[in-house]
C-alpha cells in the first residue's frame, strides 16, 4: 500500500526560531507555520507563553477537567513545536545561537535592547548565520522617543487614532470612544510582519543576505487607518467617530428592521437606484439631493432617517431577500455560533478539526488562506509546553547525554 503524496507547501524548508509571545508575534509565525514553515517556539521553562494561562475559557480535557491550554493560547500557535530554554542562563543563550546558525527567520517580541543583553540581538546572530532575517516586533519599534516603552494593543489603539473613529458619535446615547472587539493592532502587524519576513526571504534567496525586520505596533495602527488616514492627509481635519456608518459612503450602516437589525451597504450609485425602487422610494434616485454618492454624504442627516423609517417597517429577512435578489448589498449581524453556522462559512471550511492531546474532538478557526498548488495543512495542535524539547536538541545533533545535563542544568525544561 503506498503512502498518500502530500501536496506541497509554499515555505517548506524554511526554519523559524519563534521566541515570541502573547498575540502579534505568534500570529506571524502561526501564519508561517500554516504555510509549511517549521516553527520551534521557544518558551520560558514553567510559566511557557503568557496567553497559556489567559482564561477561562480553558481547552477541556476527555473528563471534562479544565486543562492548562486556554482558548487564546490555542487560536495562536498550531502548527508549531514548543522547546522550554531558559535564555537567562549562558548554557540557553549557546542554545539559542546553535539553532539561529540553522534557522532561515527569528522573530521575537522583547523590549527594545533586552535580547542584547544576552548576545542574542540581531547584531550579534547575523555575524553567526548572515541568512538570517531577524524579526523585531515591539510597541513602538527601535527608534524614536518611545523605543523603550512597552506596548499594548489597547493602548496602541488609543494612541493611534483608532478609538477616535470607532463608536457612536458623541452626541448620541452611548457615544464615545471604542476600542476594537478584537486586538487589531496586534493582529495586523502580525501580518504585516508575516508579509516583511516573506519579502526579506526572497531578498535573501536572491542575494544570500539576511536583513532586519523592525515591526511597530504603532506604525502599523497608523497605516491601516486606510482611508481614514488618507481624508485627513487631504484635508487636515480629524475624522471623528460616526458609530456604524461611513464617513464616506451613504447609505452604508446598520439599520433597524420591524424585527431585528441589517446591514445596508450601498457602493454605488446604480445600487442605490435599486435600493430606492426596493423600498418603494424611486424619487430619492433622482433627487439631486440623493442621486450621487457626493450628494448623499452632504445630506446624510436627511436621507439617513428617511430610510430608517421605511426599513422599520418590515422585517429584516425580508428586506435581505430582496436586496439579494436585487443584487444590493446587505446582511445580517450575526454572533459567533451564527456566523460559523452559515452555510457559507462551512463550506469554505472556517472550523477545522485539530486533534489534541487533552482532546481529539478539538476544533479551530481555519487559515483564510486558498492557495491551489501549496494548500495551507494542519499538521500539527498547539504544543504542550516543551512537548517537543527533547526532538528539538536531538534535531540539532545533540547526544541523548548531552541533552540529559541541558535538562539537569535547568537550561531546558
Amino acid at each position: 500500500m503506498t503512502t498518500p503524496q502530500l501536496p506541497p507547501m509554499a515555505l517548506a524548508g524554511v526554519r523559524v526560531l519563534d521566541l515570541s509571545r502573547v498575540l502579534a508575534g505568534p500570529w506571524c509565525t502561526q501564519t508561517l507555520a500554516d504555510l509549511g514553515a517549521d516553527v520551534i517556539k521557544v518558551e520560558r521553562p514553567g510559566s511557557g507563553d503568557d496567553t497559556r494561562g489567559w482564561g477561562p475559557p480553558f481547552l477541556k480535557d476527555q473528563q471534562g477537567q479544565d486543562t492548562a491550554e486556554a482558548a487564546y493560547y490555542l487560536g495562536t500557535n498550531r502548527n508549531k513545536r514548543s522547546i522550554c530554554i531558559d535564555i537567562a542562563r549562558p548554557e540557553g543563550q549557546e542554545l539559542i545561537r546553535q539553532m539561529a546558525r540553522e534557522f532561515d527567520v527569528l522573530v521575537e517580541n522583547f523590549k527594545v535592547g533586552d535580547l542584547a543583553r544576552y548576545g542574542l540581538d540581531y547584531a550579534s546572530l547575523s555575524a553567526l548565520n548572515p541568512r538570517l532575517v531577524f524579526c523585531s516586533i515591539t510597541g513602538f519599534g527601535q527608534t524614536g522617543p518611545y523605543k523603550d516603552r512597552a506596548g499594548y494593543d489597547y493602548a496602541i489603539q488609543g494612541l493611534g487614532g483608532l478609538m477616535s473613529v470607532t463608536g457612536e458619535r458623541d452626541d448620541l446615547p452611548g457615544g464615545g470612544p471604542q476600542k476594537v472587539g478584537v486586538a487589531v493592532a496586534d493582529l495586523f502587524t502580525g501580518l504585516y510582519a508575516t508579509i516583511g519576513i516573506l519579502a526579506a526571504l526572497r531578498h535573501r534567496d536572491l542575494t544570500g543576505q539576511g536583513q532586519f525586520v523592525d515591526m511597530a505596533l504603532l506604525d502599523t495602527q497608523l497605516a491601516m487607518l486606510a482611508n481614514l488616514g488618507a481624508n485627513f492627509m487631504v484635508t487636515g481635519k480629524a475624522p471623528s467617530r460616526v458609530g456604524n456608518a461611513h464617513v464616506n459612503i451613504v447609505p452604508y450602516q446598520v439599520f433597524e428592521a420591524s424585527d431585528g437589525h441589517l446591514i445596508l451597504a450601498v457602493g454605488n450609485d446604480g445600487q442605490f437606484a435599486k435600493f430606492a425602487e426596493i423600498a418603494g422610494q424611486p424619487q430619492w434616485a433622482v433627487d439631486e439631493r440623493f442621486a450621487t454618492n457626493a450628494a448623499r454624504v452632504r445630506h446624510r442627516e436627511l436621507l439617513v432617517p428617511q430610510i430608517a423609517a421605511v426599513l422599520k417597517t418590515r422585517a429584516r429577512d425580508a428586506w435581505l431577500a430582496e436586496l439579494e435578489a436585487a443584487k444590493v448589498p446587505g446582511g445580517p449581524i450575526n454572533n459567533l455560533a451564527q456566523a460559523f453556522a452559515d452555510p457559507q462559512a462551512q463550506a469554505r471550511g472556517m472550523r477545522v478539526p485539530m486533534p489534541h492531546p487533552h482532546d481529539p474532538d478539538l476544533h479551530l478557526v481555519a487559515s483564510p488562506l486558498k492557495l491551489s498548488a501549496t494548500p495551507v495543512a494542519y499538521r500539527h495542535a498547539p504544543p504542550l509546553l516543551g512537548q517537543h524539547s527533547r526532538s528539538v536538541l536531538a534535531e540539532l545533533g545533540l547526544s541523548d547525554a548531552q541533552i540529559d545535563e541541558y535538562f539537569k542544568s535547568g537550561a531546558v525544561t
